[in-house]
């Protein structure tokens, strides 16, 4: 048995913090996040409790190593000072360290960039942007409600370009009444803008936002299933055509450097601690596996790390089952694949070798000396497949 399927699971696979910051100047209609108006808020006593409740986490964890990455995201983490962004690093350094060249990305919306102070952030340790673009045409951002606009993402792009040496762009498309020559072209000038590493979204609408009620009321009409399929095969087919080949259902990179580190960390089975508002986090602690979720409302999530010593509201022990299963689901979703025999150790029981062989020979899966991958057309499928595989 190889050393993966002894120990399938925790931080040898990756360790990563997520701090989330649930503050937005503008709530997204389609955005189920846990997200909160920014008014005039001041951030300094949240951005207290954030570091202390990272402190918190080395009691609890007090044999992992230092982190591979760290990625704050939200809301809207851009709207944070360099000097408050500085402060979370310096509390996660300081008591679990940040190892030498890890990953730390900031999420940012295009407005927040042309005023920010970027030489700021990447002094405070920020050395990967991921940008908000969501889309190059004035129409769908109007229609997604965001508060730039087309040229403004351009120069925002331009503008991180200049600064960090990893920039990500993140988009939506599959929008109702999309066609797809637009789609093409729209993906064209965001290959143009040069970036090393796209996250593309199919449009989802979530019971409970703006979006979810409009649907309710006959004011949208989703994309069909069988058009978003379409959209998603031209996407994969333009990207790699670009040199920017899919390493993950959603994701591209120009290059292994610019593959998300933090990202690969979740789809691999390793730890993260979460952090903020409603974070998740997942952390392996005496060969058991936690998930946790910390309290929502951000003055409830500040007075627990006050008075409690902790931010978390729901942490539950993760039964084998619900392990095995969120591994194969989780690490099928990368090019990369998974090494079955890690699934099965922790199952205790085989995963169907007669299913395997069947979503092999429809060309949905390949199985390689142990490994399972998705093929291109199998990814369309991930989540039937992963349903009928799981032990």
């Amino acid at each position: 048995m190889t050393d993966e399927a002894l120990h399938p699971f925790g931080p040898h696979f990756g360790f990563g913090l997520y701090v989330h910051w649930p503050y937005c100047t503008r709530i997204c209609p389609y955005c189920d996040f846990n997200v909160y108006a920014a008014k005039d808020r001041d951030p300094s006593l949240l951005v207290e409790a954030i570091c202390d409740d990272i402190r918190a986490h080395r009691q609890r964890m007090p044999d992992h190593g230092a982190l591979d990455s760290v990625y704050l995201g939200g809301g809207t983490p851009s709207l944070l000072a360099p000097a408050d962004v500085e402060r979370i690093l310096a509390a996660a350094d300081e008591v679990f360290g940040i190892r030498p060249g890890a990953e730390v990305t900031l999420e940012a919306n295009p407005n927040d960039i042309m005023r920010a102070d970027l030489a700021g952030l990447k002094s405070a340790g920020v050395n990967r942007l991921s940008v908000g673009v969501q889309s190059l045409r004035d129409s769908a951002l109007a229609f997604l409600g965001r508060d730039h606009d087309a040229d403004g993402a351009r120069a925002s792009v331009a503008r991180a370009m200049r600064v960090f040496p990893s920039v990500s762009v993140d988009l939506i498309y599959a929008r109702p009444d999309q066609q797809a020559d637009d789609w093409q072209s729209e993906l064209e000038d965001v290959l143009a803008l040069g970036m090393p590493h796209l996250s593309l979204y199919e449009l989802t609408i979530k019971e409970g936002t703006a979006f979810g009620l409009a649907v309710g009321r006959g004011q949208i009409n989703p994309m069909p299933d069988d058009d978003q399929a379409d959209m998603f095969e031209l996407t994969q087919q333009i990207l790699e055509q670009a040199g920017l080949a899919a390493y993950e259902v959603s994701n591209h990179a120009m290059s292994p450097e610019h593959q998300s580190v933090h990202n690969m960390i979740y789809w691999q089975g390793g730890d993260w601690i979460g952090a903020g508002p409603g974070a998740h986090g997942r952390v392996t602690v005496g060969g058991h596996r936690y998930a946790y979720e910390a309290h929502r409302r951000p003055e409830v999530y500040m007075a627990n790390v006050q008075t409690l010593g902790s931010g978390w509201g729901e942490a539950e022990r993760l039964d084998r089952n619900a392990i095995a299963q969120e591994l194969l689901a989780m690490g099928l979703r990368p090019a990369t694949g998974i090494d079955i025999a890690r699934v099965e150790a922790v199952a205790g029981r085989p995963v169907s070798r007669e299913k395997i062989g069947v979503f092999v020979e429809q060309g949905w899966l390949t199985f390689d000396q142990g490994v399972l991958s998705l093929t291109a057309s199998g990814r369309l499928l991930a989540d039937a497949i992963t349903a009928q595989l799981a032990p």
